[in-house]
């Protein structure tokens, strides 16, 4: 039910769905982006659960008071100190050793405002959980939500973030002055 409702809010609103996950490919880390207003949360949300894809996210910790923090938990949210530095990408590959199926969202800007140098946190988290990177997007200027390519690292990170970002350099932000350049 909730997956219609979703699809169907989703297409109201003037926006189509494009992409698919292959269904062998059961683990992977998700690229969102660009990531420029509060709004991609919304949008987003009301894509992945028209796709049935319950996915995870990393969410600053500041926001997980009662009662949003409930309601975050309870729509894949996972709160991160980002006060502190810690060993969060291994932490997370062993959550992805832990489930058959899943997805951790990653928005690599870090922020909603443009940002030049992309996190890298979601690349290393793929390539220590050995799972690959899906590309996925919410380009306003088509209302388009989608998946694009997967992704596999090859270790040399600042190669493979400039061949991730030629795939976001058409894809519009709700602020494209705040989005990939």
């Amino acid at each position: 039910m909730v997956k219609k409702i979703s699809a169907w809010l989703f297409a109201t609103l003037g926006w189509r769905m494009v992409g698919e996950i292959p269904p062998h490919i059961k683990k992977y880390v998700l690229v969102a982006a660009p990531h420029t207003s509060n709004w991609d949360y919304l949008y987003g949300r009301l894509f992945f659960f028209a796709k049935g894809i319950p996915v995870r996210m990393l969410i600053k910790k500041e926001l997980f008071f009662f009662p949003l923090g409930f309601f975050l938990k309870a729509l894949g949210g996972i709160p991160v100190d980002r006060s502190k530095k810690s060993n969060l990408t291994y932490d997370l590959a062993r959550i992805f050793q832990q489930y058959e199926h899943l997805a951790i969202l990653f928005t690599p800007e870090g922020t909603r405002k443009y940002s030049p140098n992309w996190k890298k946190g979601f690349y290393y988290t793929a390539e220590a959980a050995h799972v690959p990177i899906v590309l996925g997007f919410i380009d306003y200027e088509k209302k388009i939500g989608g998946f694009g390519p997967i992704f596999e690292p090859s270790g040399n990170v600042d190669a493979d973030l400039e061949k991730i970002k030629v795939f976001y350099k058409n894809k519009k932000g709700k602020y494209p002055e705040q989005g990939v350049k």
